[in-house]
């Protein structure tokens, strides 16, 4: 059980996408605990899923037998979920599947082909995720009553990295922390009315049949995400990573109709409401973003210098001019912080971009970087970067890598504890698992106490 109780668990949300509704063999029970079935097919689509996501090389040894484990865990959460009175609101499924069918959009370029690739409409695929989802979702609410309460002490931690021989501990690159504090120069107003200008002059071609929007996206749209598929996005009026000016300029129009010229922290939009269906629509844009001059760059560098100095000088710390002065949204409200794909502070140099390292090159701990030009997605900026700390390339220590240890012993307990939750509740729970699995070394404790053994 130790292998499937994290993994296992977690892979159920990924591979249930269109295996469900797509049975591909005939189906028979291979499981059940309490009044939960497994079938066959769930298990084989799940794995076949997994494997249409290109995610075969992380498959664990016996698959089949692994997932038969993660359906078991999981319907045993499920029941005892169902007994404790827990509860999962109708309001956060319908969250749930709509994000997901989002996904799916996006994934197969529109709602209809989404729906001809199923064979299914949006609202059978919706009920076919239903019960799955409200499945996984009482799952993660049982675990997280189980193993939420459970912490550890330092002592703990200590005594769990003594217990990793010496020849086994990792061992890590340099690692450093650093904060910014951005600016983002400001076009000059002749060449925002120039460019606001030429944006008019697209929607009237469109409005007057003289060029497709799609068209004039592909030739002129300054958005690397949409520019090739002329301009589209399926969009939901939720979704919070979205401009606030743009989605609402979005969810003004009505079908077919093409926005005014609208300005977002990007650059200038026009935006066609291709379709719509409640809080779901399909729309195409133009950006354009007004080039900006060196006069304009200089400006920010002038204003940085002047942050820098008030911050050497001590009239201003850090965090102070980061909340005064950044122009950045993703880290002005943590420090300035620039955080590693995984979320941690702690980055190697090779997740750093080419500007970041030549920014960095001659820092010392605890010093500020002269202003720098940099290019963001085709956007000029200008920023001062704070080294905070660097650590030398070593083996795993408490001392550099407490966090670390004390992360993974934690992981450690609350398996344990999980394990010791299902030894201790397995004998209360009807359960029965087909002969074909009876080899599976994974299901033994399930083994003991199957009905049908």
């Amino acid at each position: 059980m130790k292998y499937s109780l994290f993994f296992i668990i977690g892979c159920l949300t990924i591979t249930q996408t269109f295996a469900q509704p797509k049975k591909v063999i005939a189906d028979k029970i291979i499981g059940q605990v309490g009044d939960k079935i497994i079938l066959r097919s769930d298990v084989v689509n799940a794995i076949a899923d997994y494997k249409r996501q290109g995610q075969e090389a992380q498959l664990p040894p016996n698959p089949e037998c692994a997932f038969l484990e993660g359906q078991l865990i999981q319907k045993a959460l499920v029941l005892q979920a169902e007994k404790d009175s827990l509860v999962v609101s109708d309001e956060e499924i319908e969250a749930a599947l709509d994000n997901q069918i989002r996904g799916f959009i996006q994934a197969y370029g529109s709602k209809e082909m989404l729906e001809e690739i199923s064979g299914r409409t949006i609202y059978q695929l919706k009920d076919d995720f239903r019960g799955p989802f409200r499945e996984k979702k009482l799952a993660d609410q049982m675990r997280s009553k189980i193993v939420d309460n459970v912490k550890i002490t330092p002592n703990e931690v200590k005594a769990y990295f003594n217990k990793i021989p010496k020849d086994s501990l990792p061992y890590y690159e340099s690692e450093i922390e650093l904060s910014q504090i951005v600016s983002i120069p400001k076009s000059n107003k002749e060449v925002d009315e120039y460019v606001i200008k030429q944006m008019y002059e697209y929607k009237r071609q469109v409005e007057n049949g003289v060029k497709k929007f799609e068209a004039l996206a592909k030739q002129f749209s300054e958005d690397p995400g949409s520019k090739e598929n002329g301009g589209m996005y399926n969009i939901n009026r939720t979704e919070k990573f979205w401009d606030k000016d743009f989605m609402n300029a979005c969810f003004r129009l009505k079908e077919g109709q093409i926005s005014p010229v609208i300005k977002s922290k990007f650059g200038y939009h026009i935006i066609q409401m291709v379709s719509r269906a409640g809080d779901d629509a399909v729309i195409r844009h133009i950006l354009r973003i007004p080039p900006i001059t060196e006069e304009e760059i200089l400006l920010s560098i002038q204003k940085l210098d002047s942050v820098r100095k008030n911050i050497v000088a001590g009239k201003l710390t850090f965090g102070e001019a980061v909340n005064k002065h950044s122009d950045d949204e993703g880290s002005k409200f943590n420090g300035g912080a620039i955080t590693a794909r995984n979320g941690s502070t702690y980055i190697t140099i090779d997740e750093l971009d080419k500007d970041l390292v030549i920014a960095i090159k001659n820092l010392k701990v605890g010093e500020y970087s002269k202003p720098l030009t940099f290019d963001d997605r085709g956007v000029k900026k200008v920023r001062i970067v704070y080294l905070k700390t660097r650590t030398e390339p070593h083996q795993e220590n408490m001392r550099e890598d407490y966090n670390k240890v004390a992360e993974r012993a934690l992981d450690e307990k609350k398996q344990a504890t999980l394990e010791k939750w299902f030894k201790e509740h397995l004998p209360r729970y009807y359960i029965t698992i087909d002969k074909e699995f009876a080899n599976c070394e994974s299901l033994g404790d399930w083994w003991k106490f199957a009905s049908n053994r």
